[in-house]
This record gives C-alpha cells, sequence and structure tokens, in this order.
C-alpha cells in the first residue's frame, strides 16, 4: 500500500514537472511562432512562382533563403522571448510556486517572497494575495491550537488526558452511551480523615488533601491509570479504559503497591510540617463494567458504571491502613506474578456469597514493587481502659452505645473484649472513659481485624486503629512505654 503511495506521488511529480508554466509557456511560443514562419515560408513560395514563372531551381534557392532567414528570426525571437518571459512572468510563476512546497508555520517571515520590481502587477498581487491569505490561516490556526491546548490543559485536570483527547477526537466522542468493556478498577481512601477534618481548619486540611492528591496521582499516571475520579478523599482508578492493555490487572496491582510506599514517604514530608501520618486502604477489582458518555444532554460525565465498581469499593472498605486487597477475578489474572497473605472473608450485607479477597504484599517482574510496611511488629502493653463503641454502617455511626474493654494496647492496635460481637472488617467510634491532668480522650476510630469468643456474654476482638488524635496518641505511646520498661 505504502509503494502504491510513493509511486503515486512520483508520478504526480512527473506530471507536474511536464506541464509546469515554463515548458507550457515556451513550447507555446515556440510552436505558433513556426505555425506563422512556415505559413509565410508558402504564402512566398507560390506567389514568386505565380506572379514571377521561376524556374523550380530558382524556386528551390529562394525556398532555402527564405528558410535560412525564417530559422534567424525564430532564433532571435525564442531567444529574446524567452528571456522576457523568464524575467517577467516565468521567473515569478516559479517563486512563487516555490514559496508554497515550503511553506513554514514555524518561521512565517520565511514565506515572504522577493519579487524583482518589474514584476507584472497581476503577478505581485498573486504574492501580496498568498500572503495575507497566509497570515490569516496561520491566525486562524495558531488560535485554534490555542483553544484545543487550553482546552486539553483545563479539563486534562477534571479528566484523564486519554479522556479528552478521546472525546475531541470526533463527534461520536461527545454522544450519550457506552461499551461493554473489561477493566481493572483500583479504589482507595484515607483512614479517619474525615474525623481529622474535624478536629482541624479546613483551609489547612484541603491543602493536605491536595498534596496527597498530588503525590497518589503522580504514581497513578506512571503506571498508565485512568483517574475517574475523586470521592471526598477517595480515588477511583481505572485500568483499560479508554485504552485497554494486556497487562492492566497487573499495573493496577503495581500501581496500588506503589501508592502506598509514596504515601509512606509523603507522611515523612508532612509530618515535620507538622500534619499527622496519613492511612490509606486499597481495593482492587478486574471485571465488565460499562464505559462511556454517562447522563444527560445537559450534563454529560465520562465514567464507568458495573458490579465490578460496586465490588472494588466492597473491597475496599474491608481493607485496613496500608493494606492492598485484591478481589478473587484480579488474583486469578496475577497469582503468578504477585505474593500475598492468607486471604479475608468476609459476608456483606447484598452479596450472595461471601467477599474473599487477598492482601498483597509484592508483585514481580517487569514491576518489582514490594510493599514497605508502614507498621513493625509492636508489642501489646496490658492496659485495661473502659470504654464506649458505636457501628459505623455506610459511614453512618449507630446511634446505639455499647460498652467495652481493653485488654492490650499498642500504638496501631488494641485487643478488647466486646459484650456485642461484631463481625470482622466492620468498622466502630469508641471513646474511653477515662480522663487525666484534665485531658479527656477523643473519638477514636478503628476497624474490627479479627473476633474471637471467649464465653457466651464477651468476645474479644482485634481492632486496627484507623484515626486517632495526635495529643492522645501521644498519652497512648507513654503508657504502653511505661508499662513496657
Amino acid at each position: 500500500m505504502s509503494e502504491e503511495k510513493d509511486e503515486n506521488v512520483r508520478s504526480g511529480s512527473k506530471r507536474a514537472e511536464k506541464n509546469s508554466a515554463r515548458k507550457i509557456l515556451l513550447a507555446g511560443v515556440f510552436w505558433r511562432i513556426l505555425i506563422i514562419e512556415v505559413i509565410l515560408l508558402v504564402c512566398s513560395v507560390a506567389y514568386r512562382a505565380i506572379s514571377t514563372g521561376s524556374s523550380w531551381v530558382e524556386l528551390f534557392w529562394y525556398t532555402q533563403r527564405i528558410i535560412f532567414l525564417i530559422g534567424v528570426i525564430v532564433l532571435f525571437m525564442m531567444v529574446t522571448l524567452r528571456r522576457f518571459l523568464d524575467k517577467k512572468i516565468i521567473t515569478p510563476l516559479e517563486a512563487i510556486s516555490e514559496a508554497n512546497r515550503r511553506v513554514r508555520y514555524e518561521h512565517p517571515e520565511e514565506n515572504e517572497i522577493d519579487l524583482p520590481a518589474d514584476t507584472p502587477k497581476e503577478i505581485r498581487e498573486i504574492a501580496t494575495t498568498r500572503s495575507q491569505m497566509l497570515t490569516s490561516i496561520f491566525l486562524v490556526s495558531e488560535e485554534r491550537l490555542s483553544l484545543v491546548k487550553f482546552i486539553k490543559d483545563t479539563f486534562g485536570r477534571y479528566l484523564s488526558k486519554k479522556v479528552v483527547d478521546e472525546i475531541l477526537a470526533s463527534p461520536e466522542g461527545r454522544k450519550i452511551g457506552g461499551r461493554r468493556q473489561t477493566v481493572t478498577i483500583l479504589m482507595s481512601d484515607l483512614r479517619g480523615f474525615t474525623g481529622l477534618s474535624e478536629t482541624r481548619d479546613p483551609e489547612e486540611m484541603v491543602i493536605l488533601l491536595n498534596r496527597y492528591f498530588d503525590r497518589m496521582s503522580r504514581v497513578i499516571y506512571e503506571y498508565d491509570g485512568m483517574i475517574d475520579e475523586f470521592i471526598g478523599d477517595a480515588i477511583l482508578v481505572v485500568f483499560g479504559a479508554p485504552e485497554k492493555k494486556a497487562d492492566d490487572p497487573e499495573r493496577a496491582v503495581a500501581c496500588a503497591l506503589a501508592m502506598q510506599n509514596g504515601l509512606q514517604e509523603l507522611n515523612d514530608e508532612i509530618q515535620r510540617d507538622g500534619y499527622p501520618p496519613l492511612e490509606m486502604g486499597i481495593g482492587i477489582n478486574t471485571g465488565p463494567v460499562i464505559v462511556g458518555n454517562i447522563g444527560s444532554e445537559l450534563r454529560l460525565k465520562y465514567g464507568i458504571v458495573g458490579t465490578t465498581v460496586n465490588l472494588a469499593s466492597r473491597i475496599e472498605s474491608n481493607s485496613t491502613g496500608g493494606q492492598v486487597l485484591i478481589g478473587l477475578s484480579t488474583h486469578a489474572l496475577v497469582k503468578d506474578l504477585v505474593e500475598v497473605l492468607p486471604p479475608v472473608t468476609v459476608m456483606m450485607k447484598g452479596l450472595k456469597r461471601p467477599l474473599v479477597s487477598y492482601p498483597v504484599t509484592a508483585i514481580g517482574p517487569p514491576f518489582n514493587v514490594k510493599l514497605i510496611p508502614s507498621h513493625g511488629l509492636e508489642e501489646e502493653a496490658e492496659i485495661r481502659l473502659p470504654f464506649l463503641y458505636w457501628e459505623i454502617k455506610d459511614k453512618k455511626v449507630g446511634e446505639q452505645a455499647f460498652s467495652g474493654q481493653s485488654l492490650r494496647m499498642s500504638s496501631e492496635n488494641i485487643t478488647a473484649t466486646m459484650k456485642s460481637p461484631l463481625t470482622e472488617m466492620s468498622d466502630i467510634k469508641l471513646v474511653f472513659q477515662f480522663c487525666t491532668e484534665a485531658h479527656c480522650f477523643g473519638d477514636i476510630y478503628a476497624k474490627v481485624v479479627s473476633v474471637e469468643t471467649a464465653d457466651k456474654e464477651q468476645a474479644v476482638h482485634q481492632l486496627r486503629i484507623t484515626s486517632i488524635n495526635d495529643e492522645d496518641r501521644q498519652i497512648l505511646n507513654g503508657w504502653m512505654d511505661s508499662a513496657s520498661a
């Protein structure tokens, strides 16, 4: 196909060369002069033969003289007329043609044509009109390119740049509708950020949240993920839309591990600025979704819908800070490449079967990302404190409070007995009923990691702290240091 195209280009060039103004003008002048001279020759010889009655020998030599004179005249006309046409018409036209072939958008000054002062008025007007037309075209093109760049840069902050390119590529990109496609969904969420926001200045928290989003976005784009949207302090990322790749699940897992490691680096920075460390849970799921423009003619959103997204959110809700959980469908696709811990099985409301997910600790080549543990193995100190707790469902704190008591504690975990047993992966808010040195503890948020039934009335729960204010943490750490001393 390419060879045929090159041949067509060469044929077009040959035709253009054959039909050039120089050849057409000179050939036209030559043949017209020659025809006129031949007519004059025939007429002269015929007139001579009729009027003088010359013999054929005389007519022959007369004809030879006339031919010689015609040759001289033709030669003179061709030489002088060629130079005249070449200077006045052909060369200016060739200059315009050559300038058209080397039009430069980047350097418009090189598009100017330098014509001789005695160039005919009509040709000079062609060059002037050409210059004005190019100026207008370049101005419109520059404005259009600036507008497209502005649209891409502006909306690229609200949508993925790939999505913006797809929408702008054709009118079809703006139509309502979508297509079914298998993608890998990554859902991340900060632990305890809502509670933290209640104790901090709003502007301060927006600055912190933006720093977090900026760091995570850089990691996501590094692994070629598409940020579908920010939902509060959560991030919804898609791998496989709008462009599907064979390694979408693997890149999603590698991205999640890199995000957790990147958050630890960010925590080192923000703690120096006086912010508390952030914790993030991540859930990943692979499956079919509808990808495309969702909404109405008045308001559109490029996004994804489907059960796969809901399951990714459910998996994420079961993760603790610093953890990456992947669903069964994703695990089946990446199991030969990842290192995982024993599966987490939870029966969740609205699901007909238990939700199984695997905590991932590392992924092999070509990504080679290993999860850096955010918390070392800490020994729990025996500290017994009474507390009240409320179960959190769908991010709403329950109205009924229950009592419990801590048995052992570390900076991140609480082992406690609770009279009303909870299921694993439940979220709770607890408040210690204890004050010290004019300080009363604030709200602490935690997730139930495991449950062991000690007797009929009480159950031992392993709690992972997801949010606690700095002052409360410092007091607890001081007690644990004293208990282990």
